[in-house]
């Protein structure tokens, strides 16, 4: 019976340096791009998308287990979630060039 008591406390444990990774991810981009705005997208059994949008228009993504750990993960790292993928903020983007070339590449794959 203490096996599976320890699982279970492993497995909480898990769930919970996830997260702190999460909040850490999150926290150490929108240092290094002078604050962020973020889009969370549900992306079905997979979990939640987290997009983050550097003041500086770099972007990048990171995943969660669920939308409401993505909001909470936001909410810890004190970057703001937006509703929608608004104008402005999809004007701020900026991809990079090996983003560029990697899409090329799959529509020219077709």
């Amino acid at each position: 019976m203490a096996d599976g008591s320890d699982t279970t406390l492993t497995a909480d444990k898990t769930a919970e340096q996830a997260s702190n990774g999460l909040v850490a991810g999150i926290k150490s981009f929108a240092a290094g791009h002078g604050g962020a705005k973020a889009v969370i997208e549900y992306v079905g059994k997979r979990g939640a998308r987290i997009v983050l949008v550097g003041s500086d228009g770099v972007w990048a993504d990171q995943f969660a287990d669920g939308t409401d750990v993505a909001r909470q993960a936001c909410a810890k790292a004190g970057v703001d979630v937006e509703n929608a993928w608004e104008r402005e903020l999809m004007d701020q983007m900026r991809p990079s060039n090996d983003l560029w070339r990697s899409m090329a590449r799959r529509t020219m794959a077709r």
